[in-house]
């Protein structure tokens, strides 16, 4: 299929993109990397009437990884996370989860910023987004706000921008020391969109685990923390013996859509086997 007709704009400035936006109120959608919103055009999932091309903005771009955060450009593509040392060594769930996303080609010209405002419940980087507590920055002509990354997906492919907003950045607060990660996926495929995927960041005191933040994809309707399932995995200690308590907790955080292919019993089976995984990876982890 083909896109729908669209206007083609190229935003000379951050405010002329915001004026752009604000003047089509819901009819313009911002363009980068779009390989998720072009797939959506060609298969008429969306029509918008016009395209504002952010590629160019350089306030968009860069990665400040000083301090007790790092800062993430919108506009930072994920081959730059993917191969980012300084996020390797401070972050590295972001760079674990960025080598799960589709196919080489789509790293090369996919956006951090494109992945979290798209939505998409079954994308890698919203849930890791969740999981480290981040802050999504965005702007529009009233200035610029920050949103937390669990009040920002908001729904099925909707989040809490405003008509005429842009993501900037995205703020990630660096893990404290004794902070371990795990990420892992299922797909039909090597680069298609996951079924059941789950991304864990854990604070390990000795062997036991004192907080966690676990958040799934794919198996829901928008990127949030799994409450029950972070829960149970407070207080354990690692390795696991029984892990009966965080297979009822999946039952109580998760209740997924028959899907063409998927029975809603097999995902709920597949999300039970995957945090069984992930729990082993925690406990591995500190092995290594």
């Amino acid at each position: 299929m083909k896109a729908p007709s669209f206007r083609y704009v190229r935003a000379r400035s951050l405010q002329h993109a915001y004026q752009v936006l604000q003047h089509h109120n819901g009819d313009a959608v911002a363009i980068a990397g779009g390989q998720s919103l072009m797939a959506g055009l060609n298969l008429r999932l969306s029509g918008p009437k016009v395209l504002v091309d952010i590629g160019g903005l350089p306030e968009l771009s860069g990665m400040d990884c000083g301090g007790k955060e790092v800062r993430i450009g919108a506009l930072t593509r994920h081959v730059e996370v993917l191969r980012s040392k300084a996020l390797q060594e401070r972050i590295p769930l972001l760079p674990q989860a960025v080598s799960h996303v589709a196919h080489a080609a789509i790293r090369n010209r996919g956006t951090l910023g494109g992945s979290l405002a798209y939505a998409d419940p079954a994308a890698e980087l919203p849930a890791c987004a969740v999981a480290l507590d981040a802050t999504i920055v965005v702007g529009g002509l009233e200035g610029e706000r920050e949103v937390k990354a669990t009040d920002f997906f908001t729904g099925l492919m909707d989040t809490n921008l405003k008509p005429g907003e842009l993501i900037l950045a995205v703020r990630f607060p660096v893990p404290p020391p004794h902070t371990r990660f795990a990420f892992d996926e299922f797909t039909r495929r090597q680069g298609d969109f996951a079924v059941v995927g789950l991304a864990v960041t854990a604070l390990v005191g000795g062997d036991q685990i004192e907080t966690a933040r676990a958040v799934y994809f794919g198996c829901v309707d928008r990127a949030k923390l799994a409450e029950q399932v972070s829960s149970a995995l407070c207080g354990l200690k690692l390795p696991v013996a029984d892990r009966g308590a965080i297979r009822n907790a999946v039952t109580k955080d998760l209740e997924p859509d028959d899907t063409p292919g998927w029975r809603a019993e097999t995902k709920l089976r597949l999300a039970q086997v995957l945090t069984q995984r992930i729990v082993s990876r925690l406990a591995e982890s500190g092995t290594q």
